[in-house]
């Protein structure tokens, strides 16, 4: 079932997110060895993942099948810097990040890491992704809780070893200081494959 979400993910980036993110292509990544099994009662979990812009990053999980929302903010930094034009400038802390919601009856934590890891961005790139560079471009994984961030380890670790990419993820993988200093973007200017970093719509806070 992941492999056809995947393929799929594959041409949805062709069209948005690569083009917003600057990826070359999808890589195929093994699945996680260390991953939960699906719950079998339906419940809601997030995670906050950052690659590059959050328009790419965002075109992607919100087709994904079990995920219930993909919302577009800023993460790592305080609240006060949570704002676009103190963002750009590089300095504030802050990821371009999206919080994912998700069922995890339905997916796992560890299959949003493999669409994350394969065709959501480049996670080898530091601190930018394609054209965009900057701080507030790196990748990073920001968990809620422990089992997150011992899943998100492990499979950057596999990863790692197994060589999938041409050089070393450098992906972040730090706990979330503040669930409001994400920020949400009340509306889309434009459609997601015409989004750039000079149309940017406005946010507020969780």
């Amino acid at each position: 079932m992941l492999r056809s979400i995947v393929r799929g993910l594959a041409v949805l980036c062709l069209g948005g997110a690569v083009a917003c993110n600057g990826s070359s292509a999808p890589v195929a990544v093994p699945g996680p060895a260390v991953d939960p099994p699906l719950s079998k009662a339906k419940g809601t979990d997030s995670i906050v993942l950052a690659g590059g812009c959050f328009w790419g990053i965002q075109a992607v999980f919100q087709h994904v099948k079990g995920v219930t929302s993909a919302v577009s903010g800023y993460s790592g930094g305080s609240a006060q810097t949570a704002n676009y034009e103190t963002v750009s400038e590089g300095s504030s802390g802050h990821a371009e990040s999206v919080k994912v919601t998700y069922d995890p009856s339905q997916i796992s934590l560890g299959q949003l890491l493999r669409i994350f890891f394969s065709v959501a961005h480049d996670p080898t790139q530091l601190n930018r992704q394609g054209p965009d560079s900057g701080t507030q471009y790196r990748s990073a994984i920001f968990y809620n809780s422990d089992e997150q961030k011992r899943i998100a380890e492990a499979y950057i670790d596999q990863l790692n070893r197994a060589k999938i990419f041409p050089g070393r993820i450098v992906t972040e993988v730090t706990g979330i200081l503040r669930l409001k200093t994400i920020t949400r973007i009340t509306r889309l200017c434009t459609p997601i494959s015409r989004i750039s970093r000079s149309t940017i719509c406005p946010k507020s806070s969780i």
